[in-house]
């Protein structure tokens, strides 16, 4: 017999149940359940459905005691999480709230020589109070070379304004006792000087130097042409038929090859020569002289502003020291180098290499 509670003896029943919730009252107590039901079908072709159910008390109360849970530990997990947080971020930050401290402090004082405060630790942090500190010494170095020239600048200005002022005066009250050859000296060496301070000041600021194709081999056949009263002869070597081309400003490489002429006529007994010759990827200029020579422990601070090596040398006849200074700082800015050897002659031979035209 079917008591409805399962398929009968001989019924064929679905595979597939299907499942529902709901709530269903046993003893009298009701609460939520899962049931399935299944489709079965008799021997004599009757269709019945088949109820079975689970209560689902066990997963609420699961729920509900991790509901709890959460609700009562997630505040205090948040608390933890966001004091633990904060407090590694001021440990992390610590060294950048020092570096902070220390420029605001370099800004206030403008005392360049400074450095900010750099950890032990090898992370981005420390790394960026290096590259501070870096910078700092580029800054400072800057600066002092800055102050310098302006002391230095001042000091070459004072004497031929000096000068060409005494004169003046002397001119007014006197006119027969006015020196006029030198009072046009003065004027000529204060222009000078001014454009060379002038072009100094160009340079620092980062002025390009141009991407012109310039020949070198004619460049110093024309610059010792217009040479008309120096008092040696310049000897040219430059050989025929060579391509001696680079990129470049023409006045400024035509300022370098005078002011490398100008010294060697400076120094110079009795001959001057200047060559040009092809040099691995380059071109080499070179200008000899059968002077004295520079000595070797102040060959590099021939090249600095300012400097004359020979104290006794007067200001008129030795310059105001600023040719090889502009010498080299152009030669550097067209990637090539400028140095000073000893010369078969005897004397200096200065060697100015740059990079070949592509």
């Amino acid at each position: 017999d079917d008591d409805g509670s399962r398929p009968g003896r001989g019924a064929v029943s679905s595979d597939d149940p299907d499942f529902s919730d709901g709530t269903a009252t046993v003893d009298g107590t009701t609460a939520d359940y899962r049931f399935a039901a299944v489709e079965a079908t008799t021997p004599d072709g009757v269709t019945l459905t088949v109820y079975a159910g689970a209560p689902l008390a066990a997963e609420q109360e699961a729920v509900n005691t991790v509901r709890g849970a959460m609700l009562t530990g997630l505040p205090l997990l948040l608390v933890v999480v966001a004091g633990v947080t904060w407090l590694v971020t001021r440990r992390a930050l610590r060294p950048v709230e020092g570096i902070r401290r220390e420029m605001a402090a370099i800004t206030a004082s403008e005392d360049l020589a400074r450095r900010v405060p750099e950890p032990g630790s090898r992370d981005e942090i420390a790394a960026l109070a290096r590259t501070t500190n870096e910078t700092l010494t580029v800054l400072e170095a800057s600066v002092e070379r800055q102050r310098r020239f302006v002391a230095d600048a001042s000091h070459e200005l004072r004497s031929p304004i000096a000068s060409l002022r005494t004169q003046l005066e002397v001119a007014e009250a006197h006119p027969e006792l006015l020196d006029l050859p030198g009072a046009v000296a003065d004027t000529v060496r204060l222009q000078v000087l001014a454009a060379d301070l002038l072009l100094l000041a160009r340079l620092d600021a980062g002025e390009k130097p141009g991407s012109a194709t310039v020949e070198l081999g004619a460049l110093v056949r024309e610059e010792v042409s217009q040479r008309t009263g120096d008092r040696i002869a310049v000897s040219v070597e430059v050989p025929q038929g060579g391509a001696f081309e680079v990129n470049g400003s023409r006045g400024q490489l035509s300022r370098v090859i005078g002011n490398l002429l100008d010294n060697a006529q400076r120094h110079a007994e009795g001959s001057v020569a200047v060559s040009v010759a092809a040099d691995g990827r380059g071109v080499r200029v070179e200008v000899r002289d059968d002077g004295a020579g520079v000595p070797e422990d102040e060959r590099e601070r021939i090249f600095e502003r300012f400097v004359r090596l020979d104290d006794a040398r007067s200001r008129d006849d030795g310059g105001a020291g600023l040719g090889l200074a502009i010498a080299r700082d152009v030669a550097s800015r067209h990637g090539g180098t400028l140095t000073v050897d000893r010369a078969a002659e005897g004397g200096a031979a200065f060697r100015l290499w740059l990079p070949r035209s592509a």
